[in-house]
């Protein structure tokens, strides 16, 4: 399982949200290669890039700045945030992203996802983002009214083989993950679907609790205020997670 360190771009900053909301921001770096080569200088394995701005427009905005970051770092790079058309998603990974990961397109336009998933299936996950258990999409602002494990159990049961699950109330809070969704979620995806989650981590007994769930298919967690903010290091949180998982087994 890895830790990946999280670069969330807005108005070509690395920035944290609290919760979600844009009006409750911080700035972390003024150049997102700057934040992406220190957690590789850290040991990063892979990042976790999210075009904020493009969430809100429906469209990339910050192609160019993943394209700086994959032609300068020597790991995968994950990136999402308004892919609502194939041709936003070749854009993507032409700039160099490993993988993709589609939000609220993907679960509105069934013919956008059958598309990618054709074309792109080995390099494309789904974000399936939930505030009180129900989905939230376009950046985050609006409710989907869906539970969230329908939703996991339908990309499951469709053929999306990673789904990027986010506690979004726990996000930028560092109050802990949200186990019990997590479990939920593991539960009903199929068993050929990995699980990335997000939200919450603010310690190394955070990322123990998660890899101590021993769930098979959890393959990262991603962590972006508590690694800023430095109540661990990179290192140290890749070592919890391969601790705990070991320990557990």
């Amino acid at each position: 399982m890895n830790l990946l360190p999280a670069i969330d771009i807005r108005d070509g900053r690395a920035v944290r949200l609290r919760q979600g909301d844009f009006e409750r921001e911080t700035v972390y770096a003024d150049d997102p290669l700057e934040a992406a080569r220190a957690w590789v200088e850290a040991g990063a394995r892979s990042l976790h890039v999210v075009d904020l701005d493009g969430a809100r427009r429906g469209e990339p905005a910050s192609i160019a700045h993943l394209g700086r970051i994959a032609a300068e770092v020597d790991v995968p790079v994950q990136y999402g945030g308004g892919l609502r058309t194939v041709a936003a998603v070749e854009a993507a990974l032409a700039a160099g992203a490993d993988r993709v990961v589609l939000g609220t397109a993907a679960l509105s336009d069934d013919a956008f996802l059958d598309a990618v998933l054709e074309r792109f299936s080995d390099r494309a996950a789904v974000a399936v983002d939930a505030r009180a258990g129900e989905v939230a999409v376009a950046g985050w602002t609006r409710a989907r009214g869906e539970r969230a494990e329908a939703v996991v159990r339908r990309l499951s049961q469709r053929g999306v083989a990673r789904l990027v699950y986010t506690a979004v109330d726990r996000d930028g809070m560092l109050d802990g993950p949200d186990l019990d969704a997590l479990r939920a979620v593991a539960t009903v995806a199929g068993e050929g679907t990995a699980l990335v989650y997000s939200g919450g981590i603010g310690s190394l007994d955070d990322l123990r609790s998660v890899a101590a769930l021993r769930i098979d298919r959890l393959e990262g967690v991603i962590s972006g205020k508590a690694l800023y903010e430095r109540r661990f290091s990179v290192a140290a949180g890749q070592a919890a997670l391969d601790g705990a998982g070991a320990a557990a087994r």
